[in-house]
């Protein structure tokens, strides 16, 4: 089970600076390409337009989306589409989910979670497991998100366990207290069998 740096009351801001310093880390640690996965949502994109404002070298990092809805890049509903028009202004590489993908290790995941404890694209009804020999998967949520009713491509949890560093940033009580039981042991939804098997990973927890 990891362990879990948790930080409370964290702003946009302060998150920012937090990924700043780990990707200049990342940068530092290596002269190759340094790839990363961020999610979609409300959440994130606040701390991301803060994020490309860091003076890092851009043009090695890597952008990957953690999942996105199947539909065109144009599409309101698209994570790629929003992600790729920040990010590769600065020079980054963002790169399109595909099933034919080749994955690479990541040195930080970012991911969200949701009130039914789903990471990604991985909702409770998909059953990832921890050894699915596939590392991006197109999937169906069931019951369909009223607000984006599409099919999803994700990476897997073998995919996101490739990594260095996991953050997630869980705004409010509710899904604070299943991200904590999950962590705890006390369920067993996809963030809780994620971080069941970080055994060798940083993870971090904003509030």
């Amino acid at each position: 089970m990891a362990e879990i740096q948790l930080v409370e009351n964290a702003k946009n801001s302060d998150i920012a600076t937090w990924l700043c310093h780990r990707l200049d880390v990342a940068l530092q640690s290596g002269e190759g390409p340094v790839a990363i996965t961020v999610p979609g949502g409300s959440t994130p994109f606040p701390i991301l337009e803060e994020l490309v404002k860091s003076p890092l070298d851009w043009s090695r990092i890597v952008v990957w989306p953690g999942d996105d809805r199947v539909v065109p890049e144009d599409h309101a509903a698209s994570n790629t589409g929003k992600i790729r028009a920040l990010f590769e202004p600065v020079g980054s590489e963002v790169v399109t989910l595909s099933e034919m993908e080749e994955v690479p290790h990541f040195a930080l995941v970012w991911l969200g979670m949701g009130s039914d404890g789903h990471i990604a694209s991985l909702f409770p009804n998909t059953n990832p497991q921890t050894d699915d020999p596939q590392m991006v998967r197109r999937l169906t949520p069931d019951p369909l998100p009223p607000e984006a009713p599409f099919d999803r491509i994700t990476l897997t949890l073998p995919a996101l366990l490739d990594s260095d560093e996991i953050l997630f940033v869980i705004r409010g009580d509710d899904k604070f207290a299943v991200f904590d039981a999950a962590a705890r042991g006390e369920n067993d939804l996809p963030v809780a069998r994620l971080l069941r098997a970080a055994s060798s990973q940083n993870v971090a927890c904003f509030t």
